[in-house]
């Protein structure tokens, strides 16, 4: 994250996330494939971690670390192989930023659920943070049931952070600021959408 300021002065946090050079890899049509679509290359890979039907398929368009497929909504937009995407967002456009949240590990109910936790008195003694009944034989039949809030792994989940501003373009080096924070750690891979 960073900040920038505006024309009056106010400081605007923000992050800066890189965008290019996508590359397209594979173009799929809705005669062929059953749908419209493009898959893009991002990143840097060793040719010797890039498989051979990787390799085979990326046709000497370069050694890609990430390949991701986006749906074509309109018919104007057509792209060929080897096309370079330019940049498809300009400073106050809203986009959603998806990516991979950042892994907490293994997590009480009080940190993962927002348990409140049991009373710090009144002969109580070791329950500050503990989770309380889970059900019982009448309400879940005799076992735990399905979906109960416990203790376990936090984090680490596709997590969508929608109606973020674009603060920013830079063309040159193919960045932009997006107000406010996104999901995921740093040099995440994360997607944006415009929304």
């Amino acid at each position: 994250m960073a900040q920038i300021f505006t024309d009056t002065g106010e400081a605007v946090p923000v992050t800066v996330i890189k965008l290019g050079p996508l590359v397209v890899t594979q173009v799929k049509t809705a005669e062929r494939d059953g749908y419209r679509a493009v898959q893009v290359g991002f990143g840097v890979k060793k040719e010797k971690n890039i498989s051979k039907p990787v390799r085979g398929h990326l046709k000497n368009l370069g050694n890609f670390r990430f390949l991701k497929e986006f749906r074509l909504l309109s018919d104007a937009v057509t792209y060929a192989v080897g096309d370079t995407v330019p940049l498809p967002f300009k400073e106050g456009d809203m986009v959603a930023v998806s990516s991979t949240s950042k892994g907490k590990g293994f997590q009480g109910t009080v940190r993962r659920h927002h348990f409140k936790g049991g009373p710090r008195t009144h002969g109580q003694k070791h329950s500050e943070r503990e989770p309380g009944a889970i059900g019982g034989g009448a309400r879940a039949g005799g076992r735990v049931a399905k979906g109960m809030r416990m203790s376990g792994r936090m984090g680490g989940d596709r997590i969508t952070v929608k109606n973020l501003t674009v603060a920013a373009v830079d063309s040159e080096n193919g960045e932009i600021c997006v107000k406010g924070a996104v999901p995921g750690v740093r040099g995440a891979l994360v997607e944006l959408v415009g929304a």
